[in-house]
């Protein structure tokens, strides 16, 4: 087994004075990558449903009707009754390795596990039972930046495992640290949530036809026969005409650094490291490529209200980006998208829209909400910022909001977007 280290967050503790005969201590964070090769044979065996677990290291989430599925990076899925969002109740927990987005069709839950795509009846979601599996479609991914690839020949998995590891460094002052990167003793952290790797209210689990819904960041997207998933570099299609038996249809190569999906009436909005790609969907087993919208190099979701594209672009990810902003775009002829204004933020993450309110999670700088009426002064009408949480991604339903980062998943009362009533919390390490 190899191990490498990379930089991850750096600590600056600030001297007493500034002068070259200063020492200074460096608290360095790095990421340990161990090189690991599962079996698939023994990787397929493990998907289960097993008894409800805390929430440990919490990434994507979705909601379909009173339930909630809350994705537990690289290890499975939670499945919580929400019946009463004040009181959310663990139900089970589906084990699904290598799992890192999640998307439903009636009771059928969709998950990727590495290189396959797994389909589970969750009519009974203690009793969660896989019905389908498309093997080695997917290729390669990324889990808290370390990488894992397919390797079909032997029938396993090249994969990283992650160890954060702090170290401290007695420095000269004027070697250890620059003026640029100083910080007063502060925190400069390059922490990304989730996989760099996937707005009406949910309709209930046990209808026809009914999908579920995702927030910004999901890589997985529902529409009509199809489930379309992006990966790193590619858009593909599977055939869920049967649910519970998705059958691959077709890749669509879209180039480098793709991250996430929206879709929107006949459209897809694909967010990527280098821009924004907008896909006619109109026959959904042919997604023609209208147009892209490019930026500088930054990690972004997207959502779309009418013909306003939300698109928010953030530092300190793999995606090596220098641009903390919310931009809007007007895509009204979505062959060719416009920029209308550029916002500045501190770290911005997911959104959801529930217009004219715009959640816009800023990471471990909170959540703010904005009026959008105005989109050429959006910064002049923002109607609150709540600091009291680290915020990832968020999805509004509305009159209820959900919210989830690292330290938990959050419900709010959003009736009034100015002043969010919180009506439960599951925190990181809560026991069941």
């Amino acid at each position: 087994m190899k191990t490498k280290l990379l930089p991850f967050v750096i600590i600056f503790a600030a001297c007493g004075f500034w002068s070259c005969n200063d020492q200074c201590k460096e608290t360095r964070v790095t990421r340990r990558f161990t090189q690991v090769t599962l079996s698939l044979m023994e990787l397929r065996m493990q998907v289960k449903a097993e008894s409800a677990r805390s929430l440990e290291r919490p990434g994507k989430m979705y909601v379909k009707g009173n339930y909630l599925f809350v994705n537990e990076i690289k290890e499975g899925i939670h499945i919580i009754d929400n019946s009463n969002p004040s009181s959310p109740k663990f139900v089970s927990f589906i084990k699904i390795p290598g799992n890192g987005d999640i998307a439903v069709r009636d009771n059928i839950l969709f998950a990727d596990s590495f290189s396959d795509l797994v389909a589970l009846d969750i009519t009974d979601p203690v009793n969660a039972k896989e019905t389908g599996r498309v093997r080695n479609v997917f290729k390669n991914g990324v889990f808290d930046g370390g990488g894992w690839s397919l390797n079909e020949t032997i029938g396993s998995i090249n994969d990283s495992n992650v160890e954060f590891v702090t170290e401290e460094i007695t420095t000269n002052c004027e070697d250890g640290v620059s003026p640029g990167w100083w910080w007063g003793g502060g925190v400069f952290a390059l922490a990304d949530l989730a996989s760099f790797s996937s707005s009406s209210p949910a309709a209930s689990p046990n209808s026809a036809g009914s999908n579920g819904q995702a927030g910004s960041m999901a890589r997985f997207a529902l529409h009509q026969n199809f489930l379309y998933t992006v990966s790193q570099s590619s858009l593909q299609l599977f055939n869920i005409s049967n649910p519970r038996e998705p059958k691959d249809f077709k890749t669509i190569n879209m180039g480098w650094g793709i991250e996430t999906i929206f879709p929107y009436q006949n459209k897809l909005f694909i967010g990527s490291s280098t821009g924004m790609f907008i896909y006619d969907n109109s026959n959904p087993a042919e997604p023609v490529k209208l147009s892209s919208f490019q930026h500088g190099r930054a990690c972004d979701p997207v959502v779309v209200h009418d013909d306003i594209a939300y698109v928010t672009l953030r530092t300190g990810t793999a995606c090596v980006g220098s641009q903390n902003q919310l931009d809007l775009v007007d895509v009204s002829n979505p062959s060719a998208p416009q920029l209308i204004k550029s916002y500045q933020m501190q770290n911005p993450h997911g959104l959801s829209i529930d217009f004219p309110n715009l959640y816009l999670c800023e990471g471990e700088h909170g959540l703010k909400v904005f009026d959008v009426k105005d989109k050429f002064a959006v910064n002049d009408h923002q109607l609150a910022h709540f600091k009291d949480m680290d915020a990832y991604d968020v999805i509004s339903l509305g009159k209820t909001l959900l919210l989830i980062g690292k330290d938990g998943f959050y419900q709010y009362d959003a009736t009034n977007p100015k002043d969010l009533k919180l009506l439960s919390k599951i925190p990181v390490g809560k026991e069941i």
